[in-house]
């Protein structure tokens, strides 16, 4: 088959099916509310040089920044043998934060690596300080087991050492070996219908299409970014604390423009902090990537071509490329979001139509766990918020951004998993910040604990409000209260707290800034 435009389509859609069953196959397969019910996973397709090729609809801070992890899994072994599957979760070594397990497998043809499958799933608890391995952290080790890059299956036959390791470091076993064996199932799919591509349509045929896929991607970013103004722009956001104490943690980026390509530089942000709001670089390069797309709108296949014409740069010891063993549990979540918002902020002096307000800017973790009778149960769930309006319309209300792409895990299905109970789940009227047009409303949820448990909320813009563009307002800022015996305490955006059967944990999420005058 030639390589044309039409070809290049349809190669784009077989590559993404892949990832896309693959996707299917591990939520049926999962045992978690998290990964079942909140779909909290990615999986994707790479080439042997460890190029993403194509990626499922799924989290974008996880798929941004996956290649690090397929990259890192080369480069720990001689070889991957057919069979092999190999498992990470070290964020110093392509990860993104502990409760994400990362695996990859590869995919060979006549005897050759052609390909690597890789799934990347948020396990609700690895171990750590507290259930849901989302604490209040001081450095890594507080935050769950650390996994390096190992095989969990060699040649086809199971590791069990590894697997028994990992298992052994939960607060819920049962659930983690449901889960790492529905990433598992979604290889032996991947691996499957790749293995079918290229009997179908050739191995050499292929792979001409994968790197014409590159190529096409890296030509419609460069255009994306050839439409905005040559210049140079720089916008200034923070971080509201540490999960130690509150203060500001400034993030400053630094944009220029030339031509076709992009050079995105933090330089000016904070050094690393004592605390969990740490993120590695590939966490940086995630968002900042993730911002760029947006620009198009057009559907510009997501791989490594997309990646190439943006350079982006982060200062060596600052906390968005702290030094091992900072702790980075929530850099995943919540300091990716104000990567987010800081880029964007500078992209709306070079794009003031295009570019939204501030959306939510935090994913509101909120894990919980304790004994249920004799049995352990851990739950993590995110929150969204207010999307920022934008020139275009009001936005969106009670519905996850940017950097996360989940559901909201319904009320039955967490009521029928935990012992918990929902009183309290709708819009947060009247949160989205006012203007031509109003920003969108965030989310109350209001949860009671029916045994005693311990519970961690690692949340942002609970000081500092979404803003608003163009002479439009703030969103107004999320609220985290805690009812002991009717008595209400409002708590800050990170806190632990153990709780006893009856006490009730309420979240108020942000709403998204307003655009234009009002």
């Amino acid at each position: 088959m030639p390589v044309d435009a039409i070809s290049i389509e349809v190669f784009k859609n077989l590559f993404a099916a892949v990832a896309e069953e693959m996707g299917v196959a591990l939520q049926r397969a999962s045992f978690s509310p998290n990964i079942r019910e909140r779909l909290d996973f990615s999986c994707a397709v790479f080439d042997a040089e460890a190029r993403m090729i194509a990626q499922a609809a799924h989290i974008p801070v996880h798929l941004g920044s996956m290649p690090a992890s397929v990259a890192a899994a080369v480069a720990a072994f001689e070889e991957i043998l057919p069979g092999d599957v190999v498992v990470l979760n070290d964020p110093y070594h392509g990860g993104t934060h502990l409760p994400d397990i990362t695996m990859i497998s590869p995919v060979f043809a006549g005897g050759e690596l052609s390909y690597f499958v890789a799934s990347r799933a948020h396990h609700a608890d690895v171990g750590g300080m507290t259930p849901g391995s989302s604490p209040l952290s001081t450095e890594l080790y507080q935050e769950g087991i650390i996994i390096p890059p190992l095989k969990l299956r060699l040649s086809g036959w199971m590791n069990d050492g590894a697997m028994a390791l990992i298992v052994a470091n939960s607060r819920n076993p049962a659930e983690r070996i449901g889960d790492l064996e529905a990433q598992l199932a979604a290889h032996r799919i991947g691996e499957s219908r790749l293995a079918d591509m290229m009997i179908e349509q050739g191995v050499e045929t292929t792979a001409e299409h994968a790197a014409a896929l590159l190529a096409y991607s890296r030509q419609m970013t460069e255009d994306v970014i050839a439409g905005i103004p040559d210049g140079v722009y720089r916008f200034r956001d923070a971080m509201e604390g540490d999960g130690q104490r509150e203060f500001e943690i400034p993030i400053q980026v630094e944009i220029e423009v030339r031509g076709e390509t992009m050079r995105v530089d933090f330089a000016g942000s904070a050094p690393q902090v004592l605390g969990n709001v740490n993120a590695v670089p590939a966490i940086v390069r995630s968002a900042t990537w993730y911002c760029v797309r947006l620009l198009s709108d057009e559907d510009i296949p997501v791989n490594h071509g997309c990646f190439q014409p943006v350079e982006v740069s982060t200062p060596e010891g600052s906390f968005l490329n702290p030094r091992f063993p900072a702790a980075v549990v929530v850099g995943n979540t919540e300091t990716s979001q104000r990567v987010v918002d800081t880029v964007l902020g500078a992209l709306a002096q070079a794009l003031p139509q295009l570019i939204p307000a501030a959306s939510l800017g935090t994913m509101n973790n909120f894990t919980v766990g304790g004994f249920d009778g004799d049995e352990q149960f851990v739950y993590y769930e995110t929150l969204g918020g207010g999307h920022g309006a934008s020139s275009r319309g009001h936005g969106l209300s009670g519905r996850h951004c940017h950097m996360t792409n989940t559901l909201n895990t319904p009320v039955e299905a967490l009521e029928y998993s935990l012992p918990m109970r929902v009183w309290r789940y709708g819009l947060r009227a009247g949160s989205g910040g006012a203007g031509a047009h109003r920003g969108g409303d965030g989310i109350a949820r209001e949860y009671e604990m029916l045994v005693p448990a311990t519970v961690t909320i690692n949340a942002e813009r609970r000081l500092r409000a979404p803003y608003g563009l163009n002479g439009g307002a703030s969103g107004k800022c999320g609220v985290n209260t805690i009812r002991r015996g009717g008595m209400d305490e409002a708590v800050s955006g990170k806190h632990t707290a153990h709780l006893e059967a009856g006490d009730r944990v309420i979240i108020e999420t942000p709403g998204g800034g307003g655009w234009g005058e009002y």
